[in-house]
């Protein structure tokens, strides 16, 4: 059986994780509301494009948004940590992983460009799934 210590490491890097996530949703959000467009990497124009889709908003609430929610769901799981917190971060993750697939694949192949700030995101959340699944299993096992 894993004691506590054995979990410190996946919250230290979920907390990490989703802090990083929360950042980006951040500036996504604050770019989206104050009507500017995204700052991407090598002058493309895939942040503009994918932030100005119809993708970008979903039951008029800004994607972006959604994702901040998500990310401090995150920090407050890791905040509480304990098995509530737990399982609160293996459900946010598990979802934020999912929609942010779908979304990916929205880029790829409805919107036809990339954000390179979306893709981070995609990449931040499937991470935070690996660290509750890490500290999701020896509760499972205890049972």
């Amino acid at each position: 059986m894993q004691g506590k210590e054995g979990r410190s490491a996946p919250r230290t890097v979920l907390l990490v994780l989703a802090v990083l996530g929360f950042l980006v949703s951040a500036y996504l959000t604050w770019t989206h509301f104050a009507g500017l467009a995204p700052i991407c990497t090598g002058g493309g124009e895939g942040c503009e494009t994918v932030q100005s889709s119809r993708y970008a908003v979903l039951l008029g609430v800004p994607v972006a948004l959604l994702g901040l929610i998500a990310y401090s769901g995150l920090i407050i799981s890791a905040a509480l940590w304990g098995q509530a917190g737990i399982y609160l971060g293996f459900l946010i993750s598990l979802v934020g992983t999912l929609f942010s697939a779908y979304l990916t694949y929205l880029e790829i192949f409805v919107i036809g460009a990339l954000c390179q700030w979306c893709l981070a995101s995609a990449a931040i959340m499937p991470a935070a799934l690996i660290c509750t699944t890490l500290a999701v299993r020896p509760l499972m096992q205890e049972r």
